[in-house]
């Protein structure tokens, strides 16, 4: 098959990621998985993996991980998800996308055993299936595969990672992790294998015995083995003093935006510390830290006005968001919000973690997606906070009124869900004009 054929024929799998929230029954079945990687000739084994979950910064921290894998000579394949703009993001060695070539080819490899399966596989099974082959035969040296939904019950869970990664716990997804934190954090601990190291990232003491009752080789908690000690506002980024349970690292420099991402990078650094047996070489950290991105994550894509797109797709995530536009943007002289989200998300708690009651105006659009929210509810929640709103029928429409409105001191921040992002960022580059 060609690349079209190829993801026509994925399209017509169960996609759990489009899926309405009300369907339970559409959680991913690990016996299914578990066939589907055994009649391929398990490629999960072929390479060491360090298994990532989380609520929010897992992408991120993925990222932060393979360049600090790369900085020490190691080939590295990233599984990561959702994609912005193009499906061969989620699937890349050395931070380079998988060609069209190579994705067509690792499809048709899964499509040509799935009838040995004896079940029908979801698209992101299908998907992470094809990822693990192709990383079998790059060949790579590890893998940083970031989970899709959960752990305990993902497709990812076919791996035995060496370490696994909880950036932090949230409230997201609770019509199938839910409802509680606990619920989720006992999903998400089911990542963990007894022969692993645990980097937590979660600070809840009250959750903490929930990830030790899983009792990895070694648990590394984030505040007592592990800490952000330094983090100051740099241009263009973030200055880091971190402590990891090897060393101490002064003055990592960042490029990203938002206090958080140094807390994902301290996740990160910790992964690779316990992939490695030993602390990392301080240039090596900061090399890798200096080329560290993370697209649609508080990422400046227009100045004059300040044009800042960022994924948050639930309130911690739109809560990290506003302190950050606070702390490295507060000199503009307004700001407005391009919102879309899915449906399940409360439009006034998200609006809210916004600080829309400061924003001067709030464009609502709908997600380029089958769940997305009604533009009626965002208007209705913003209305509430004695916002100006307008309504737009697309992303494209809707920055388009954004700029429109805009003066050239102030900020356009466009946000909800990483289907706006993405949506956003092909029509600014110009790939979807």
């Amino acid at each position: 098959m060609d690349l079209g054929d190829a993801l026509e024929w994925l399209d017509n799998h169960q996609n759990l990621e489009r899926m309405l929230a009300d369907q339970h029954n559409s959680i991913p079945d690990p016996a299914r998985m578990r066939r589907l990687v055994d009649v391929l000739g398990d490629p999960q084994n072929a390479f060491p993996v360090i298994h990532l979950t989380g609520t929010n910064g897992k992408t991120s921290t993925a990222r932060a991980l393979t360049q600090l894998l790369m900085a020490k000579g190691l080939s590295v394949g990233t599984f990561t998800s959702p994609h912005l703009e193009r499906i061969n993001e989620r699937i890349s060695a050395n931070g380079v996308p998988i060609s069209d070539e190579d994705l067509a080819d690792a499809l048709t490899g899964v499509a040509a055993v799935e009838p040995l399966v004896g079940a029908r596989p979801t698209w992101f099974e299908l998907l992470t299936a094809a990822a693990l082959r192709w990383f079998a035969d790059v060949p790579i040296d590890v893998a940083v595969i970031e989970v899709g939904l959960g752990g305990r019950w993902d497709a990812t869970n076919v791996v035995d990672g060496v370490v696994s990664v909880v950036t932090n716990i949230g409230l997201d997804h609770i019509e199938f992790l839910g409802p509680t934190r606990a619920d989720i954090a006992r999903e998400k601990a089911g990542i963990v294998r007894k022969s692993s190291t645990l980097v937590l990232g979660e600070a809840d003491v009250e959750l903490y015995p929930i990830f030790a009752a899983e009792h990895s080789e070694t648990l590394w908690w984030t505040g007592r083995d592990y800490a952000v000690e330094g983090n100051e506002l740099a241009v263009g980024g973030r200055l880091l003093d971190l402590r990891t349970p090897g060393a101490m690292y002064h003055e990592v420099f960042l490029p990203l935006h938002g206090r958080h991402q140094a807390t994902n990078f301290a996740d990160a650094l910790v992964a690779a510390e316990a992939f490695f047996g030993a602390p990392i070489e301080p240039d090596l950290v900061a090399a890798a830290a200096a080329t560290v991105r993370s697209p649609g994550r508080l990422e400046v894509v227009g100045r004059q006005p300040l044009v800042v797109l960022d994924g948050a797709k639930n309130v911690e995530g739109a809560r990290a968001a506003a302190a950050a536009l606070a702390e490295e943007f507060g000199e503009v002289r307004s700001r407005i919000l391009v919102v879309g989200m899915l449906r399940g998300k409360d439009a006034g708690e998200m609006l809210a973690a916004l600080d829309a009651q400061d924003a001067r105006l709030v464009v609502a659009c709908p997600a380029p997606s089958p769940r997305t929210q009604p533009t009626e509810a965002i208007v209705a929640a913003a209305s509430r906070f004695g916002c100006e709103t307008l309504e737009a029928t697309s992303v494209p429409a809707a920055i388009d009124l954004a700029l429109r409105a805009a003066e050239p001191e102030d900020l356009v921040l466009v946000t909800g869900s990483l289907y706006v992002v993405g949506a956003a960022r092909a029509w600014l580059s110009g790939s979807s004009r």
